[in-house]
């Protein structure tokens, strides 16, 4: 086909501050649909090492003089500026092939992710520079030396190769625990989709939100780029597995040990329990969420069913089941409202399915036949459905991948032999059960598990709610083992560390407390006549303490506890009971009498900065107390986090109690939400 240059657009990379268009005559891509030109794309004669010094150095600079609260926040707005402008990219993400509902997962799901991080990062990480992971860990008697787990930005550069079927979601999905952990990003997209990432990158460096140099973008061959990556830098890989392999074999990745990521082939396979019959939902909810995985993007999802396990006896049931809904998907050209499956990404990827269905046809028999061509010009396919009745002793059907709208019928008899069925896929990133039975979810579960990295359970109760066998989620990792990668995307704050680097520092409390940013056992304390709850986030520091008075607690206040609240365990009212357990002596005081206690004690009961207590962290009751006793309360201020969108922020507080020993009888961080600054404005 002609390539018309005045309606197609030449793809440039923006990379080391400028766009850039590649000095070769540039490879046409084609609309999906209609064989047309969509634009040209070469990244021929580019400076690639350049491009990454240029990131590390000016992207890295400036991401990491912000807090994660003011990256998190930064994704946020560049979210909603993206929202802003969604149309534009469906418009564009209809030449890929793509129905609406399929550009919703890609343009607004992957915008929804980069709302989930911003919003994460700010419920989860502190508003500092520096992660502190994990608990102090005491390494002398006298808390004179101890260690602390942190977490810091890279000082690298993090390249993301796509794959094509996703060219937003995949870059942004990406991009977003990155930047928000303080490295900056250079993506590669598959050519064959690469308008469509090349246009929301337009926006995206059009907003200036992003500092410059935290987002680059190469359109074209990846040339000499991983060649030049350091032992600071990331490279994730979405594609298939035989690219994969090759570049965890290059020389700069293995000689500097540099962090890679592999999202590769995957035979995912949907399981339906023995217990479920074609009366009960969960046949009809099975049958759908199989139908809908293979069609959803005309099957190119690295997440789609491509294995469906059944029992024996409902074998048969199932096949028909399903040939009848594939049968009423209408296949066309996605700006037609009226279809519900759009072509694969290109010509070749038909041929390629094609193919591969010639090698599933060794060991298995076509039940649902693809219909003829919709179009001459596009890469239109027909849902096709083989069925394999021996497939523990089949190879082909597990390791063989047609990315497409393309599943495999196996039958099993045990559950055992469902699980077996799925090993042999040799690694998958999701797999899905249905069943409404307990014991079947437990074994095939819990079986599955070591091959799967995602497995949904699917029954009635859920079937509103749950997101089904081919979403993954910001919050749940997404990755596999074997076959699929062995790499692990999203997950929370899991993917955000996979770009920072976890060192265990060792030294004195108080020298840690100036490393980490909070006050730690062992460090000094500073008291002053201002009780610490009468001073705003702008005066307060860290290490600023109360030492209380004792309060002493009587056999009444035991009782009186006991009855006000209704909790009248034996260890509290009954003297010989008490005795009879091996940790007490006798009656002691409730738990949670001593935190009330303490309170009474620490709290200044004025209005001031201190705006709510919302909750406690870590207690733990460590000694007995018996009535008495004497309490007291040293109270330090422990972490102070101011919150970025707010006029407050929380401080943790360390509430140590200890008895007329001086005793640790209980141990607790205390949270409250202090306003920065006291008296407000108007008060």
């Amino acid at each position: 086909m002609t390539v018309h240059p005045q309606k197609t657009r030449v793809l440039e990379s923006y990379l080391a501050g400028s766009w850039r268009p590649g000095k070769g005559e540039g490879k046409p891509l084609l609309d999906a649909s209609t064989g047309a030109p969509v634009a040209t794309i070469d990244a021929s004669g580019l400076d690639l090492a350049e491009a990454l010094e240029w990131g590390r150095a000016t992207g890295g600079a400036a991401l990491r003089k912000m807090t994660y609260h003011e990256r998190a926040l930064m994704l946020k707005t560049l979210a909603q500026a993206l929202m802003d402008k969604k149309e534009i990219f469906y418009q564009e993400s209809f030449a890929t092939g793509a129905t609406r509902k399929d550009g919703w997962i890609d343009i607004e799901g992957g915008i929804g992710t980069m709302f989930a991080y911003s919003s994460k990062a700010r419920r989860e990480m502190p508003n500092t520079k520096v992660f502190v992971e994990g608990a102090v860990e005491p390494l002398s008697r006298d808390n004179s030396f101890s260690g602390q787990h942190v977490l810091t930005p890279l000082r690298g550069i993090a390249i993301h190769i796509n794959a094509f079927n996703f060219p937003c979601w995949g870059m942004l999905e990406k991009i977003a625990p990155a930047l928000i952990a303080g490295v900056p990003c250079l993506v590669k997209p598959a050519s064959q989709t690469a308008y469509l990432t090349e246009l929301m990158v337009r926006h995206i460096l059009a907003t200036g939100i992003l500092p410059e140099g935290a987002l680059q973008l190469l359109c074209g061959s990846a040339g000499d780029l991983v060649d030049n990556v350091t032992g600071q830098d990331v490279v994730t890989f979405t594609g298939s597995a035989a690219t994969g392999q090759m570049l965890r074999q290059n020389k700069a990745i293995v000689q500097n040990s540099t962090r890679f990521s592999m999202e590769a082939d995957s035979l995912n396979a949907a399981v339906l329990g023995p217990d479920v019959t074609p009366e009960d939902p969960e046949f009809d909810l099975f049958v759908k969420e199989v139908a809908r995985e293979m069609t959803v993007k005309a099957g190119q999802k690295c997440t789609a069913v491509r294995r469906v396990i059944v029992p024996r006896k409902t074998a048969e049931g199932v096949a028909e089941a399903l040939k009848q809904r594939l049968g009423k998907a209408v296949i066309g050209d996605p700006r037609d409202d009226a279809v519900t499956m759009g072509p694969l990404a290109s010509r070749g990827q038909v041929d390629e399915v094609h193919a591969r269905i010639g090698d599933l046809r060794r060991e298995a028999e076509i039940v649902l036949m693809p219909s003829g061509e919709v179009s001459a010009e596009g890469a239109f396919a027909s849902p096709v459905l083989l069925h394999c009745n021996d497939p523990l002793k089949a190879e082909a059907v597990h390791a063989v991948e047609a990315f497409g709208p393309v599943a495999t019928l196996m039958p099993y008899d045990t559950v055992e032999e469902a699980v077996e069925l799925t090993h042999k896929g040799k690694g998958s990133l999701v797999a899905s059960v249905f069943t409404n039975d307990p014991e079947v979810a437990e074994e095939a579960v819990l079986g599955m598990a070591p091959f799967h990295g995602r497995i949904l359970i699917g029954n009635r109760q859920s079937a509103k709610s749950s997101t089904g066998h081919g979403s993954p989620l910001p919050m749940l990792v997404h990755g596999g083992p074997g076959r699929a990668g062995g790499g692990e995307e999203l997950g929370g704050l899991r993917s955000i560390k996979h770009y920072m680097q976890r060192t265990a520092v060792q030294g004195t409390p108080r020298l840690l407390g100036a490393v980490t940013g909070r006050w730690i056992a062992g460090a000094p304390g500073q008291e002053d006549s201002r009780h610490p709850f009468r001073k705003s986030l702008a005066e307060l520091k860290i290490g600023d303490r109360l030492v209380t008075k004792s309060r002493t607690v009587s056999l009444e206040d035991i009782e009186h506890f006991a009855e006000f609240t209704g909790d009248t365990f034996y260890a509290h009212m009954d003297q010989a009971a008490a005795e009879r357990n091996p940790f007490f002596e006798g009656r002691v005081a409730h738990g949670y009498l001593i935190v009330s206690f303490a309170a009474g004690l620490f709290v200044d009961p004025d209005e001031g900065p201190v705006l709510a207590n919302y909750g406690v962290d870590n207690l733990r009751f460590l000694t007995p107390v018996n009535a008495g006793d004497a309490l007291k309360v040293q109270l330090t201020a422990k972490e102070i986090s101011p919150r970025i969108t707010a006029d407050y922020g929380e401080v943790r507080w360390d509430c140590l109690v200890t008895n007329q020993k001086d005793e640790p009888v209980a141990q607790y961080d205390v949270l409250t939400l202090v306003a920065k600054d006291w008296p407000q404005q108007g008060a």
